[in-house]
């Protein structure tokens, strides 16, 4: 039987520089086996890949040691609290409210 942890935990550490900072959480339910990840927030980057694909192979990947285990598996990636932070610091705009469609159009003056 493959440990999908292990498994997980194998894949994750070969893309990132800081592999001592992989968590791994894993809990089972009616819906089926859920793996939540946490890294670094300088690797988070390496492990969601440009457009989301590498996040979407892994997803992929562990579907597949499901399977040959009878199990759903679903991962769920956490994002850093301080990537949040240094995205609004980076981005000033983001922290404008957005305006309502309404609003919007006025300003367009069609």
């Amino acid at each position: 039987m493959i440990d999908d942890v292990g498994f997980l935990e194998f894949i994750v550490k070969g893309l990132i520089t800081r592999p001592d900072e992989v968590k791994i959480k894993r809990t089972v339910d009616e819906m089926g086996v859920l793996m939540t990840l946490d890294v670094h927030p300088d690797d988070m980057g390496k492990i969601i890949g440009r457009g989301g694909n590498t996040a979407k192979a892994i997803r992929i990947l562990l579907r597949v040691v499901g399977m040959k285990n009878n199990a759903r598996i679903n991962l769920k990636i956490n994002e850093p609290t301080m990537a949040y932070e240094k995205r609004a610091f980076d981005n000033p705009v983001s922290n404008v409210p957005s305006k309502t469609l309404d609003e919007a159009m006025e300003d367009m003056d069609l």
